[in-house]
């Protein structure tokens, strides 16, 4: 095989439409563009026009309102937590933290907190300090031999 014998397959890619060449073309006179006015120029700002009747996204309700209270924690499974321990990214002797998920590239950043959820097993003995766990996850953990501190109830307490 030489690389001046390599070549794409057939028919992978298109070769660009030429426009605005005369009307011999098929692609002359408007270019595609169609007839006169407004979309016929540049900067056109008619998406959500309906040619002065009331646009259908002013016409429908609203709905809902967002929180801005809402805590955004990383959930993070015990599964995911036990291939990061085989792996040697978190250590079973320090206590498990935000920061000790993030370094070991768990969690990609901190947002509020991590909340610990019971899917997958754990088999190593750890502590960990999260905002939040799960019954299933807390029971787990406990079972392995490690314990939970869960810092959203002191911080409520």
């Amino acid at each position: 095989m030489k690389l001046n014998g390599i070549s794409d397959n057939p028919g992978s890619s298109k070769k660009r439409m030429r426009i605005g060449r005369g009307i011999g073309s098929g692609m002359g006179k408007q270019g595609g563009r169609g007839g006169k006015g407004q979309t016929a120029r540049s900067g056109v700002r008619i998406k959500g026009f309906e040619g002065g009747q009331m646009p259908l996204h002013r016409r429908l309700p609203k709905r809902g309102f967002t929180n801005i209270f809402a805590l955004e924690y990383n959930e993070v499974n015990l599964g995911r937590l036990q291939q990061a321990f085989e792996a040697g990214k978190l250590d079973a002797s320090k206590p498990v933290t935000i920061d000790a998920l993030v370094a070991a590239g768990v969690c990609t950043h901190a947002r509020d907190g991590v909340k610990i959820l019971g899917s997958g097993e754990i088999k190593v003995k750890a502590t960990f300090e999260v905002a939040k766990a799960s019954k299933t996850a807390v029971a787990a953990i406990v079972k392995a031999g490690g314990s939970v501190k869960v810092l959203s109830d002191e911080a409520t307490a």
